[in-house]
C-alpha cells in the first residue's frame, strides 16, 4: 500500500514538473525581438493579412538597418476606412437623417497599436434601420407554451 501511494505521489510529481516546464513561453509573443539590439524606435506597417480582407498574416517593422516581421490578425468585422490598428471610443448612434436616409456616430482616438498613425476623431454612419427595436417582455424557457 505505502509502495503504491509512493508511486502515484512521485508520478504526479513528475507530470506537475513537466507541465510547468514545458508550458507556453508567452513573453515576447507580438514584441519585437531584442536579439542583441538596443533599438528602441521600432516602426511597424500595418498588418496584411495572407489570405483575403481579414485574418492570420504579417506585420513588418524596422529600426535603423533591422528588420522584422511579426505575426498578427486582422479582425474580421474591423472598419477599412480607420484600420485595424486605430481603436476608437464611440457615443451613441444619433437620429436617423431623412434627407441622406443615415445615421452617424463619433469616435474619439482611445489607442494606436504599433505606432499607427490615427485620426483624433471619426465619424461613422449607417444606413436607417426600417424598424425600430423593442425590448422583449420576458424570455422563453424551452419546453414552456405560451
Amino acid at each position: 500500500m505505502r509502495a503504491a501511494l509512493l508511486l502515484l505521489l512521485l508520478l504526479v510529481t513528475l507530470i506537475t514538473v513537466k507541465s510547468v516546464a514545458g508550458g507556453k513561453n508567452k513573453k515576447g509573443k507580438n514584441k519585437p525581438s531584442q536579439s542583441g539590439s538596443e533599438c528602441t524606435d521600432w516602426r511597424y506597417g500595418n498588418c496584411l493579412p495572407s489570405n483575403g480582407d481579414c485574418g492570420a498574416g504579417f506585420r513588418d517593422g524596422s529600426c535603423d538597418q533591422q528588420n522584422n516581421r511579426m505575426k498578427c490578425r486582422v479582425p474580421c468585422n474591423w472598419k477599412k476606412e480607420f484600420g485595424a490598428d486605430c481603436k476608437y471610443r464611440f457615443g451613441s448612434w444619433g437620429e436617423c437623417d431623412p434627407s441622406s436616409g443615415s445615421r452617424t456616430r463619433m469616435g474619439t482616438l482611445k489607442k494606436a497599436l504599433y505606432n499607427a498613425e490615427c485620426q483624433q476623431t471619426i465619424s461613422v454612419s449607417k444606413p436607417c434601420s426600417g424598424k425600430t427595436k423593442t425590448k422583449s417582455k420576458g424570455k422563453k424557457i424551452k419546453g414552456q407554451v405560451n
